[in-house]
């Protein structure tokens, strides 16, 4: 699934690789990888594949989950693609507070004692994701884990994972998304090195 996931990416234009052109990302740093994991909406085929991917990491990682929570805005598709396969509630954590209404930053309804699972599209430093994780706890549930569609393998990530004792797994990631670059021609030896090199210290990177 990690191979054939990271393929399909690539094939749709889901992720863009441009070692030569880098990207701009909105923290700032320059990129040789753009990631747009919301064009897999458009593929009815890759999105059951996702859900499919995501179920198995429930099954395998997170067993006796009560509720599906998606972070806004690109989890929360896929999270209630996976609550329905799996016939539980499901849930959204906002980046922020509404400033209408109730302001709330949760929505949908969380019962007391849930054991949330929760999902996100991308996983780079992790901060939303943490975020989340955060206003979930506060509101008084179970955070059993967090399932991504990708992630870049960060330290960062790892680091706010672990001091925030989150679990977090994923579809697919950095290393195998290269590995299936290489093997299609999407990339050359040359723009792997570039690509290997941007990962291990991307915050200063093109600098």
């Amino acid at each position: 699934m990690e191979k054939e996931l990271a393929k399909h990416l690539l094939e749709i234009g889901a992720v863009k690789l441009n070692p030569e052109t880098p990207f701009t990302w909105a923290s700032g740093w320059k990129s040789p990888i753009y990631c747009d994991n919301r064009q897999t909406l458009a593929y009815p085929k890759i999105r059951k594949k996702i859900t499919m991917g995501l179920f198995t990491l429930v099954c395998n990682f997170f067993p006796g989950i009560t509720a599906v929570a998606g972070v806004a805005t690109g989890g929360i598709p896929h999270a209630a693609w996976l609550a329905e396969k799996m016939g539980l509630p499901l849930l959204y954590v906002r980046s922020e507070k509404k400033a209408h209404g109730t302001g709330n930053l949760i929505e949908g309804k969380l019962e007391e004692d849930s054991r949330v699972l929760l999902v996100e599209d991308l996983v780079s430093t992790g901060n939303s994701a943490v975020q989340a994780v955060k206003a979930l706890r506060d509101a008084g549930a179970t955070v059993v884990g967090i399932v991504s569609i990708f992630s870049y393998g960060f330290d960062a990530a790892q680091k706010n994972m672990e001091t925030n004792e989150i679990k977090l797994a994923s579809i697919t990631d950095y290393e195998t998304l290269l590995e299936v670059a290489v093997e299609t021609k999407v990339i050359n030896k040359s723009q792997l090195k570039t690509l290997e090199l941007w990962r291990k210290n991307p915050d200063k990177w093109g600098v």
